[in-house]
């Protein structure tokens, strides 16, 4: 049932959409309506600030989004998360991932705790040489099989926290069901000092099970006994029966419990590579990182709350400004896997067509989420930023403390790159300004009436900026939190899931029948045409 309070803010956010292009407003004339509109515009928290300020956004607009909040009973929708309460309402299971980190509930504090003294224990025997492989070699290579959550999030990390690497292991990261992805890595290993990570809370996830199984036979071809492969596995699942049957001892296996989400568990023991690569105490800095943006999205004040404004603007973008998808572009190469991350996060929590009672969605508060690193972004796709026709909010992210030293001039240009893309996207660059540049250089008038329309830019294009201070494991945390949070407002103010994802399995039960046709020679009569085609032509150019 769609609640008429919050039909009726929307009604009235259209309608102040509606004035603010009456009126031709921009967020050029917003700045120069109001000198501390960045101080009014932009929420810090130690070690990471949020810059709005560039945003189609007046204090009117944000007190009309302010009131979506409350209509949508998002500080309600807060306190349920973290009292425990059935909110994934389609698999009647709590979403608990904040107890991974600290101020755990009574209930789960022990099994929570418990699992934290497994991977310190598992940590710290692999690298101090104290988990030998079948031939009595030291781990040196830990190879983590998994794919979505399993492995987006924890590789991300090992990726983003390389300066933080112990240098004991080395890690590597297998998802791809293409077998090309395992053999590739596997060319570099040695089974006798590999120890490999089997991720998937089913245990039964295709891609993960068939690169498992490959994985076992070639330990095995070189292993003399079963004893031997197993001492070069372990397992993180729920399903502690599937992976004792593989062959995993069972207290070799870590839990992963049906109130922690794959997108949302990197903080469990599927950040066991994390732990393997950065340490535990590290680890544990990521946890506490991430609860302080717990603490601070469940104890602050809608207009100050970080997640709560970031999704508050992206619904203004999606639902009452027409952008279809929005842009995360971080100014690190060491947070070059975010956007990939972020893209399961939001993508498979948001792309939703039902609301909790199973109605048909009728406002679009998500779209497309999508990007890369800067400053490679920026001779990619930014000219369509700039000049396509698209509108496309932009989330920057900028590091102020470089993990090499400041001293390299290269960081400077790496923020001025940054700092000066949203500028540019703000204020554009109009016909007059352009003319005049070109007559400037002695272009005469023919010359610039040809020229300057293709040099036009608009402005007006929305962005944020998150500055770091630095990267680090706690400022890091707090950095995914500060995401998992704003997704989840955003199914509050839609009035959707979060946490399931239905749409997954499709494909999953359709491939079963499509493989028995190429597996077995059967013809694909029964299915449609394309499909029938597409297997023949295949098994043809097989032989």
């Amino acid at each position: 049932m769609i609640n008429p309070d919050v039909t009726q803010v929307f009604n009235a956010l259209a309608e102040h959409k509606a004035y603010l292009d009456k009126q031709k407003t921009d967020i050029r004339s917003l700045f120069r309506d109001a000198e501390d509109r960045f101080t009014d515009f932009s929420i810090q928290v130690p070690d990471l600030l949020l810059d709005y300020s560039k945003n189609l956004v007046s204090s009117e607009t944000r007190g009309l989004l302010i009131n979506l909040a409350t209509a949508s009973r998002v500080p309600e929708g807060i306190q349920a998360m973290f009292a425990g309460e059935t909110i994934n309402s389609s698999e009647q299971q709590a979403a608990l991932h904040v107890a991974l980190r600290e101020q755990r509930p009574s209930h789960v504090r022990e099994e929570v705790e418990s699992c934290l003294s497994k991977m310190e224990q598992l940590v710290d025997a692999v690298h101090t040489g104290n988990w030998p492989g079948y031939s009595g070699k030291a781990i040196s290579d830990v190879v983590n099989i998994g794919i979505g959550g399993s492995d987006l999030g924890p590789s991300m990390v090992v990726t983003a926290l390389a300066q933080f690497s112990v240098n004991r292991v080395k890690l590597h990261f297998v998802s791809n069901g293409d077998p090309v992805h395992l053999e590739g890595t596997l060319r570099r290993l040695n089974p006798e000092t590999t120890l490999f990570i089997i991720s998937s809370k089913s245990f039964s996830t295709l891609e993960t099970r068939l690169n498992a199984s490959a994985a076992q036979a070639w330990i095995a071809s070189k292993a003399q006994s079963n004893a031997d492969v197993a001492r070069h596995f372990v397992a993180v699942t729920g399903n502690l029966a599937a992976a004792t049957d593989f062959g995993i001892d069972a207290d070799r296996v870590f839990p992963l419990w049906d109130w922690v989400g794959g997108r949302f568990s990197l903080w469990s023991a599927i950040g066991l590579p994390i732990a393997l690569s950065v340490g535990m105490e590290s680890f544990r800095e990521l946890l506490r990182g991430a609860h302080e943006m717990d603490q601070h999205f469940l104890n602050s004040e809608l207009v100050q709350n970080l997640p709560v404004v970031m999704a508050l603007l992206n619904v203004w973008h999606a639902g009452f400004c027409n952008a279809s998808s929005h842009a995360v572009v971080p100014y690190s190469q060491e947070l070059n896997r975010l956007p990939g991350f972020l893209q399961q996060l939001y993508m498979e929590s948001l792309g939703k067509s039902v609301d909790t009672a199973g109605d048909l969605v009728t406002n679009s508060s998500a779209g497309v989420l999508w990007g890369s690193s800067g400053t490679d972004s920026q001779h990619s796709y930014f000219q369509y930023l700039h000049q396509g026709i698209d509108l496309i909010p932009v989330d920057f992210i900028a590091i102020a403390n470089s993990s090499v030293g400041n001293s390299n001039e290269q960081h400077a240009h790496l923020l001025a790159n940054c700092f000066s893309q949203s500028k540019a996207l703000m204020e554009g660059k109009n016909r007059a300004q352009i003319e005049q540049e070109l007559r400037s250089s002695g272009l005469d008038d023919d010359e610039i009436a040809a020229l300057a329309p293709h040099k036009v830019t608009i402005g007006n294009k929305p962005s944020n900026t998150l500055l770091l201070r630095e990267l680090n494991p706690s400022v890091l945390g707090k950095l995914i939190a500060l995401y998992e949070h704003q997704v989840y407002v955003q199914s509050l103010l839609l009035n959707i899931n979060a946490f399931d994802q239905w749409g997954v399995e499709l494909g999953k039960s359709l491939s079963k029948e499509i493989f028995n046709n190429l597996a077995t020679g059967k013809s694909g009569e029964a299915l449609d045409a394309s499909t029938s085609k597409l297997i023949d032509l295949s098994k043809e150019w097989q032989e």
